[in-house]
C-alpha cells in the first residue's frame, strides 16, 4: 500500500507576508507571497501530497492578541487559497508563548502526534514547508525533509520544482589505483564550491563550472601526481560526467541545448546537446606548455572524457592571444551552457526529442 505523504506548511512568512509586528490582526495587512497560488494550486492538482497548516499564534486569544482581530483574516485567507483549489486536511495553531516551553509549539511536535508512527503516513518522505529556523528543526523531530523559503535560493517556483520532479543531486566515488576521486554535484544549487584536486590551476577552473553554472559542486581527488597530472585530470572529467548524467535523470524537461561569451581579448564558444551520444568537436590551440600546473594538452582530453561521461556534445571553440584568459573562458562557457541546458520547465515536462528517449 502506497504511503500518503504531507506537507507541514507554515503560515506567516510562508503563505502570507510576516509583517513587522508579527500579527496578522487586520486585513489590510494581509498580503500573499509571490507565487504561492500558482505553485500551491499545482501541488495539489498534480501531487499526492495532502496539505497541514502548521502556525505558532504567540498569545492568540489574550488582550494582546483577541481571537476576534484573528479568525476573520485567517478564514479569508483559507478560503481565498480554497478558490484556488488549495485545501489544508488539518490546521494546527498552537497560542503559547516561547516562554511557555510548551512541546506542542514548534519545533516541538506535540500538535503532530497523530502524524507520527502511523504506519499509513511516509513522514521521511514528507516536508516542513516555512521561513524560519524553527521550521527546519521541526523537520528535523518529525524525521521529514525541510523546505525554507528564503534559504539557499529557495522560492515556491523552486519547491513546486522539487516536490514534482526531485533534488537533481548525484555523488560519486570511483576508485583506481591511480585516483581516488569523489564528486558531489547539485544542479540546482547556488555556486558553492569545495574543491580540491591537488592542482591549482585545475581546481580554478573546475570552480568556475560551479560558480557560472549556478550548480554546487564538492570534488576531492588524491591522485598520482608524483607520476604526472594526466590521470588526476581525465579521471575527475570521468567522475564529474558521470554525476552530470545521473544527476539529469530521464532528462523530462530540460532545455537540452545551450553559449558564448567574450573574456578580455578572448572569444569563447561552447555549445552542448545533451542528446546521449558523446561528441567533442574541439578547435582551440595553446601555445604554452603548461598554465599553473595544469599541461596545456590536458584541456582537449579534459573535455573529451567529460563529454564521454556525461554522453553530451561538445563544440568548443576559443580565438585570442591570453593562454590563461582563453582556458578559462572556455570553462565559463561551459558554466553558462550546462546552466542553459539542465535549467527545466515542470510546466511542460516533457522529453525534449522526437525519438522519445535521451
Amino acid at each position: 500500500m502506497k504511503r500518503q505523504k504531507f506537507l507541514f506548511i507554515d503560515r506567516d512568512g510562508t503563505l502570507i507576508e510576516e509583517p513587522a509586528d508579527e500579527q496578522i490582526d487586520a486585513f489590510e495587512k494581509l498580503q500573499f507571497k509571490e507565487g504561492v497560488f500558482r505553485n500551491l494550486g499545482f501541488i495539489c492538482n498534480r501531487l499526492d501530497f495532502r496539505l497541514v497548516l502548521v502556525s505558532n499564534q504567540d498569545g492568540l486569544g489574550t488582550a494582546s492578541f483577541p481571537e476576534e482581530t484573528f479568525w476573520p483574516v485567517h478564514n479569508l485567507i483559507l478560503r481565498t487559497l480554497e478558490g484556488e483549489g488549495i485545501t489544508f486536511d488539518d490546521q494546527l495553531i498552537d497560542r503559547h508563548f516561547p516562554e511557555d516551553g510548551s512541546p506542542m509549539r514548534k519545533p516541538g511536535v506535540g500538535m503532530l502526534k497523530d502524524y507520527l508512527n502511523n504506519p499509513a503516513y511516509d513522514i521521511e518522505g514528507s516536508y516542513v514547508i516555512g521561513d524560519r529556523e524553527s521550521d527546519a528543526l521541526l523537520a528535523e523531530n518529525l524525521g521529514c525533509k525541510a523546505l525554507i523559503l528564503g534559504k539557499d535560493g529557495i522560492t515556491w517556483d523552486k519547491i513546486s520544482e522539487l516536490l514534482f520532479a526531485g533534488e537533481r543531486i548525484a555523488e560519486v566515488h570511483r576508485q583506481t589505483k591511480e585516483t581516488d576521486v569523489y564528486v558531489r554535484l547539485c544542479l540546482d544549487g547556488t555556486g558553492k564550491c569545495d574543491i580540491n584536486t591537488g592542482l591549482g590551476f585545475f581546481d580554478h577552473m573546475l570552480e568556475q563550472i560551479g560558480k557560472h553554472g549556478m550548480m554546487d559542486l564538492t570534488i576531492r581527488v588524491k591522485g598520482d601526481l608524483e607520476v604526472d597530472e594526466h590521470h588526476t585530470i581525465e579521471d575527475t572529467a570521468i567522475v564529474l560526467g558521470d554525476c552530470l548524467l545521473q544527476a539529469l535523470g530521464d532528462k523530462r524537461g530540460i532545455e537540452r541545448y545551450g553559449y558564448c561569451l567574450p573574456m578580455d581579448d578572448c572569444l569563447c564558444q561552447v555549445a552542448l546537446d545533451f542528446g546521449g551520444r558523446p561528441w567533442l568537436v574541439w578547435d582551440a590551440d595553446f601555445h604554452r606548455e603548461k598554465i599553473g600546473e595544469m599541461p596545456t594538452e590536458m584541456f582537449f582530453h579534459f573535455f573529451k572524457s567529460l563529454s564521454d561521461a556525461a554522453r553530451m556534445n561538445l563544440n568548443i571553440k576559443a580565438e585570442g592571444t591570453n593562454e590563461h584568459h582563453k582556458i578559462e573562458g572556455i570553462f565559463k562557457a561551459l558554466a553558462r551552457s550546462l546552466r542553459m541546458a539542465v535549467k527545466r520547465d515542470i510546466y511542460h515536462f516533457e522529453l525534449p526529442s522526437t525519438k522519445g528517449k535521451l
